[in-house]
């Protein structure tokens, strides 16, 4: 369960991180490129969000919405890219 909290605020920090980073850049190649990252980390932050509330909470409706942030966490790596 640490180990789950370490990856969120490693994820959330990344994506604050490229989101900055993405303000300040110039380059519109260089942009799509960082807002590509930023997109990859905040799916990354969302999908070990709803893992980590399957450990510390248990019941229907906590499987159904850590589900869906598991799926649509996927969804921002691209790990489901047909749904």
């Amino acid at each position: 369960m640490l180990v789950l909290a370490v990856f969120i605020a490693l994820s959330f920090a990344l994506y604050v991180f490229y989101k900055v980073k993405y303000v300040r850049s110039k380059r519109p190649a260089e942009k799509e490129w960082i807002s590509a990252k930023s997109r990859m980390a905040l799916g990354a932050f969302i999908f070990f969000f709803g893992i980590n509330q399957l450990f510390l909470y248990s019941g229907t409706i906590t499987y159904v919405i850590s589900a869906i942030f598991i799926i649509i966490g996927g969804q921002y790596l691209g790990w489901y890219e047909s749904l």
